[in-house]
């Protein structure tokens, strides 16, 4: 029997009474795993109505009391590690190691979020006046809410509730329609960790529940993973409804190799950058821009990446796996053929691959172009698939210029052994976030992820000290005492319960 996935309101798994439901495929297949509600209005308005609820009694227990409800899930999550991998696998179609690794890293966010009380400390200064000291609170907001892609569906959720929650705040989950499994499990183990019933609510649905989400008045902050026209969306409703969002879009991620470069650490870090994850993520290279003579390893670069195989998420030489949906092959395949009607030179097709014991996946293999101009769509849209376009620039300066020029601005990387190349194009390259001799630089979860331009809508970024101020609050006080109403006299004590 197909599962239905339940909400997660006030506590309790429960079903949805809605009559609209949504099939959820394992894209390897095509066969459906899972039956998706898009819930009731009225059920979203429980789940935010026991946030708030929860939220007066949630925002004043101790600091370190929350630190140790995430010291607790995080120990869970590492015992359910690969359980959570295979989970996340059969519904994104993940290799293993892919969606180990998705696990991993929402894992070490948990672990910052375990850190909360430092993170919140505010500032004073004494004596700012004659008797008067002035000192900061950093207090949460209220109930905050996530809107979750499909492609990262263990990390980005926790890149989300487990800092929100932390920080004294309650939450409501609405992940992708298309990889619901994996966010119920989580918050499964939330629960088990002890989190209290209404802290975390777990809702779903497509635009009409998001709408919802946008416009109710409870609803104090909205995080955002997705494509750049949703972004756009979210960040103009949200704020419009005088919400605080942050809104991360898509990406054109471009990796600069210099002649000085390393070039077997060029082509192992670009065959994996560009075709890992089949190319799904926001921080893939999608851009090889080769200067002057560092063109001539495209004929290894093209063998290396033949090499590339996508499989079944069990099969141990897979190199990854399918794309999400029929849709997402269909609009991938359209780029590849309007890169070879507009002129780039196709070195590798993937566009009839296919994959033994799994005929009906939404297979492609790993494709590379070369001679592509910034006018061609593979260079200017976010292809979101296992394709690689290679471009040539006879200068670092030329390298930087196209790189700036491009609206995007979430990740690059430069491949050089020269230190002053290294620093020029980190101190002059708008973007924001940037690897010298590293292909795909996510940070760890005591800095913030990054991005610019057109890749983020927002002003506060994900995880790090920028998420906690995302989901807090400044209170500054100003305090004076008199000297003259310090009590006097003998037998003045000062209890201190425990």
């Amino acid at each position: 029997m197909i599962e239905k996935v339940p909400l997660f309101i006030e506590g309790k798994f429960c079903q949805s009474q809605s009559d609209e439901w949504v099939d959820v495929t394992n894209p390897a297949t095509n066969e459906v795993i899972a039956h998706l509600p898009c819930a009731l209005i009225s059920e979203i308005d429980q789940a935010i109505a026991s946030a708030k609820a929860t939220f007066e009694k949630w925002k004043t227990v101790p600091v370190p009391e929350r630190a140790r409800l995430m010291l607790s899930y995080q120990q869970l999550l590492k015992a359910h590690h690969d359980e959570l991998a295979c989970l996340l696998s059969s519904e994104t179609g993940k290799i293993l190691a892919d969606a180990k690794g998705d696990v991993w890293r929402g894992i070490e966010v948990v672990e910052q979020a375990a850190n909360i009380a430092s993170l919140m400390m505010g500032e004073t200064t004494e004596n700012v006046a004659t008797n008067i000291d002035t000192y900061s609170l950093i207090q949460p907001l209220g109930v905050c809410s996530g809107i979750t892609p499909f492609n990262f569906p263990a990390m980005i959720p926790l890149w989300m509730f487990p800092l929100a929650i932390a920080a004294g705040n309650t939450f409501v989950l609405k992940p992708s329609d298309q990889v619901p499994l994996t966010s119920v499990r989580l918050a499964e183990l939330f629960e088990q960790a002890g989190a209290p019933p209404g802290v975390l609510q777990v809702v779903h649905g497509r635009k009409a529940q998001v709408d919802h989400l946008l416009e109710h008045p409870d609803i104090r902050t909205v995080s955002f993973v997705g494509s750049v026209p949703v972004a756009r969306y979210i960040y103009q409703t949200g704020t419009h409804n005088l919400k605080r969002v942050q809104a991360f879009a898509g990406a054109k991620n471009h990796l600069v190799v210099m002649p000085d470069a390393n070039k077997e650490q060029v082509i192992n870090n670009l065959v994996g950058a560009s075709v890992g994850a089949a190319g799904q993520r926001c921080m893939a290279i999608s851009v090889a821009v080769f200067v002057d003579g560092a063109k001539a390893w495209i004929p290894e670069l093209k063998e290396a990446m033949a090499a590339m195989k996508p499989g079944g998420w069990d099969e141990e030489d897979a190199a990854y796996g399918p794309l999400i949906s029929a849709e997402a092959k269909t609009r991938v395949l359209r780029l590849i053929q309007e890169g070879k009607a507009q002129g780039a030179v196709c070195e590798l097709d993937g566009s009839e691959c296919t994959v033994k014991d799994y005929p009906n996946g939404n297979w492609v293999g790993p494709t590379l172009f070369s001679g592509v101009t910034p006018e061609m769509s593979i260079y200017r849209e976010e292809i979101f698939g296992p394709v690689l376009v290679c471009v040539e620039a006879g200068s670092l300066e030329e390298a930087i210029a196209l790189i700036n020029n491009n609206p995007y601005g979430n990740g690059t990387s430069i491949f050089t052994a020269n230190g002053a190349a290294a620093r020029k194009f980190q101190h002059e390259i708008q973007v924001g976030q940037v690897g010298i001799n590293v292909p795909i630089p996510v940070p760890l979860p005591f800095f913030s992820f990054t991005g610019w331009r057109g890749s983020f809508y927002g002003d506060l970024h994900a995880y790090g000290k920028q998420a906690v101020r995302f989901y807090t609050e400044t209170k500054t006080v100003t305090a004076r005492w008199f000297d003259d109403d310090i009590p006097k006299g003998p037998n003045l004590t000062i209890n201190m319960d425990h």
